[in-house]
């Protein structure tokens, strides 16, 4: 077949138009754009040579000021920022968002940009006191996919507070691609928070996290059950884990109502669906390990 054999691509054609007459979504919404992936993640970057200058240098730096260096930089995520904001308020409204209404929101989120990197600190130093393989504050921070996933989770929270639609998960869906840690920017999460290794970690929307806390690999922290679908929205679906809490690898927790009381550990492949006292170390009863010979041991005497 020739690679120009119009009458194959006009049946093609024919095909697909109609799928896009039957399904408006395959279209979008007319007269507006969706917010784009590659600028937000640009942003992330950005933002990320903000918390942690010396890590992600750049040439922009040398021979300049911080205080000029931060303006130049802020100015530039501002100007993007609000463009991705305003798309995203427009296409979701449908009506065309006030510009003033974006920048209010950027330079809201701007304001908190302080704060994100105290508690981002604060996490470097979880991060480095709760892993004994950590070299240095430094590895953690350039290296650690639990540090990044938490970087992110902690920019888009920002966003998903205010209500900005579709840019917190683009992020915080660009970082579990990343890292295999999928943290929803809905969620609460303290001080000082960890997670080792990281990958198959699951922090769902309405998670409460204390300070202190550091998870494994493979924790879930799920509803109970989502057959509802969107009748769930807005509901408490998942756990409330209090200060101090440990929870090793593989173990899941999950519904609104279930409490991780503070200063417990939860043993790895533990499943928790109620709550739980301070104090507590949950596990569960591993069955009895049984050893024996695939085949018989050959005997060769007392001289070998």
């Amino acid at each position: 077949m020739a690679c120009n054999d119009k009458k194959i691509l006009h049946e093609i054609s024919l095909t697909m138009s109609e799928n896009y007459r039957e399904h408006e979504l395959l279209l979008g919404k007319s007269g507006y754009k969706l917010p784009d992936r590659s600028v937000i993640i640009f942003v992330l970057k950005e933002i990320r040579k903000l918390m942690f200058p010396g890590h992600y240098f750049d040439d922009e730096m040398v021979g300049e000021e911080p205080e000029v260096y931060l303006e130049y930089r802020l100015h530039k995520i501002a100007c993007m920022l609000s463009r991705q904001i305003r798309l995203a308020m427009s296409y979701e409204k449908e009506k065309e968002c006030d510009t003033d209404c974006a920048e209010r929101i950027t330079y809201e989120f701007l304001d908190e940009l302080p704060e994100i990197q105290k508690l981002l600190l604060k996490d470097v130093e979880a991060g480095f006191d709760g892993d004994p393989a950590a070299k240095s504050k430094e590895s953690v921070i350039i290296s650690y996919p639990g540090l990044f996933a938490i970087f992110v989770y902690r920019v888009a929270h920002e966003l998903y507070v205010r209500n900005v639609p579709y840019i917190p998960r683009i992020m915080t869906e660009y970082a579990h691609s990343r890292t295999g840690i999928d943290i929803n920017a809905g969620a609460t999460i303290g001080e000082y928070f960890f997670i080792d290794h990281g990958t198959g970690v699951v922090i769902g929307e309405t998670t409460e996290i204390g300070d202190h806390v550091k998870l494994y690999q493979g924790v879930t922290l799920g509803a109970l059950s989502t057959r509802k679908g969107q009748g769930l929205s807005g509901v408490k679906r998942h756990p409330i884990i209090e200060d101090n809490v440990t929870i090793y690898a593989n173990s899941t927790i999950l519904g609104g109502q279930t409490r991780i009381g503070h200063d417990s550990v939860i043993s790895g492949n533990t499943f928790i669906i109620e709550s739980i006292p301070a104090g507590t170390k949950a596990s569960n009863e591993l069955p009895a390990v049984r050893f024996a010979p695939q085949y018989e041991v050959p005997y060769y005497g007392d001289n070998i």
